[in-house]
């Protein structure tokens, strides 16, 4: 009776120890996505290589010049998973403004926006994984959700949010000249965010992207765009905090 019940204890303890370290391991998770991405900025995007924003002058107040990134970034899941939850196909989207200066690490508002079809285990994994792509502060960051429409082509990207009524942006390379034999402009070698690699920034000007729901709207024609395709994983930070 007495092996019996040490028997016993040895399994309950082995499962206890098993549970343990499945509650202390993070799940595996991993994304394929592209990103038809803009902003107010002119092309390209000062803010890859700066710690503010371009300014803008501002109408009504001659010689003052304000700055800010308003952006739109709208994302397709190729492929993806956070654990047993899968990600192939979700659109979401991440809309707001960097603000006039983020040296400090501290960005001024955005807003995650899921796609209704997403389930809440899919929503989210997302914001832990748009967690790693933007790791900075936010002063407000919140989520909504809505339908989202999102087309890539090779001269012409759109996405809308609500059909529009909520987001828009439309990219377009016809004010581009291509770079080789009809090839579209790619920047190499540039970091996008927390991203340790991604297939280069495809330049498409955006025609517009603009933001017409909530307490701070906001519409731009003509300025940064572009689109980028990344795979990121748990292993590559994971990798990152062993260093």
């Amino acid at each position: 009776m007495k092996t019996s019940i040490a028997l016993v204890l040895v399994a309950l303890l082995a499962a206890a120890a098993a549970m343990a370290d499945k509650i202390a391991s993070p799940p595996e998770w991993s994304m394929n996505a592209t990103i038809i991405e803009a902003c107010s900025c002119p092309m390209f995007c000062q803010c890859y290589f700066n710690t503010s924003p371009a300014g803008h002058s501002m109408a009504g107040h001659e010689g003052h010049m304000e700055h800010f990134c308003r952006f739109n970034n709208a994302f397709m899941v190729k492929k993806g998973n956070f654990g047993a939850t899968k990600l192939d196909g979700a659109k979401f989207w991440v809309y707001g403004d960097l603000g006039a200066e983020f040296s400090g690490g501290e960005m001024d508002w955005a807003v995650l926006a899921f796609d209704k079809s997403l389930t809440p285990g899919q929503r989210d994994a997302i914001v832990k994984i748009v967690g790693h792509i933007y790791p900075v502060k936010w002063k407000s960051f919140t989520t909504s959700e809505g339908d989202i429409a999102w087309v890539a082509g090779s001269g012409e990207s759109h996405a809308l949010l609500d059909g529009g009524k909520t987001a828009e942006v439309r990219l377009s390379s016809a004010a581009l000249n291509p770079s080789v034999k009809g090839q579209p402009m790619v920047i190499k070698n540039l970091k996008y965010w927390g991203l340790p690699r991604n297939d280069g920034f495809v330049l498409m000007p955006n025609t517009v992207e603009a933001v017409r729901a909530g307490d701070k709207p906001f519409e731009y024609k003509g300025g940064n765009g572009f689109m980028l395709s990344f795979e990121v994983s748990a292993n590559d930070f994971a990798a990152a905090a062993t260093k």
